[in-house]
């Protein structure tokens, strides 16, 4: 039975999606604010959280920061704010989805249960047996998690990584966005592109040269993005 931490401070609100959560199979521990919350996932150890961005207290945007220093587990945001920056600033601490208040609790759940199918419930991550991939100086090695820059060893989050690649795989093709989310977020994500227009931006801050002149991650517009087959010797400066 999956375990949800929901972190929400408003009680009718929190008290309205423990039930229908709990009706729908999962197990809810319900956390008030900032604090709770961040003893509550070291307690319960959650499946998935639900956390609402404006806490009192410890914000969940500090939340969300601490737990991502810490561990891969998915993280649905919910804000009040119906804008692009509080969404892209959600998905840039780590956020895996956002819904905006007021949300369908219908719609809540369709996206914990996508959410929590591309991520099984206690398995250990399955054996890959593919060799390391390269284009443009980027190196991917799968089965060690590892990537390198022009020989520099290169940290990136689970999803940045799993990005990366599929870009690096398919180096020298161009991949719409749907493409790229299907490979990365699965079929089923209910989201929209923005989620991977941000991640693609922190990509190029951790690979390109001149993030603002993007040399490795190209943008093909009304398409999507190509990750260069090779480098030329001046982009490589």
């Amino acid at each position: 039975m999956p375990n949800i931490l929901l972190v929400e401070d408003e009680r009718s609100i929190a008290e309205g999606l423990k039930v229908s959560l709990e009706s729908e199979g999962f197990q809810v521990a319900w956390a008030r604010d900032g604090n709770e919350a961040l003893s509550a996932w070291e307690r319960v150890h959650p499946d998935l959280i639900v956390l609402d961005l404006m806490l009192p207290g410890v914000s969940g945007t500090e939340v969300c920061r601490t737990i991502r220093t810490r561990s891969d587990v998915p993280i649905i945001m919910l804000t009040a704010r119906d804008t692009e920056v509080d969404r892209v600033v959600g998905l840039e601490i780590g956020a895996d989805d956002y819904l905006t208040k007021p949300f369908s609790t219908r719609e809540l759940i369709a996206r914990i249960r996508a959410i929590l199918r591309r991520a099984p419930l206690g398995s250990a991550p399955a054996a890959v047996d593919e060799l390391p991939i390269e284009a443009s100086g980027v190196r991917v090695d799968r089965a060690r998690h590892e990537v390198t820059v022009d020989g520099r060893r290169v940290e990136l989050p689970p999803k940045e990584f799993d990005l990366l690649g599929v870009l690096v795989e398919y180096a020298g093709r161009v991949m719409t966005r749907h493409q790229l989310i299907d490979e990365v977020w699965g079929s089923d994500y209910v989201g929209d592109t923005k989620t991977l227009d941000v991640h693609i931006r922190r990509l190029r801050g951790r690979i390109e040269v001149d993030p603002q002149d993007p040399r490795r991650i190209r943008t093909v517009r009304g398409v999507g993005y190509r990750f260069a087959d090779r480098l030329d010797p001046e982009d490589a400066a």
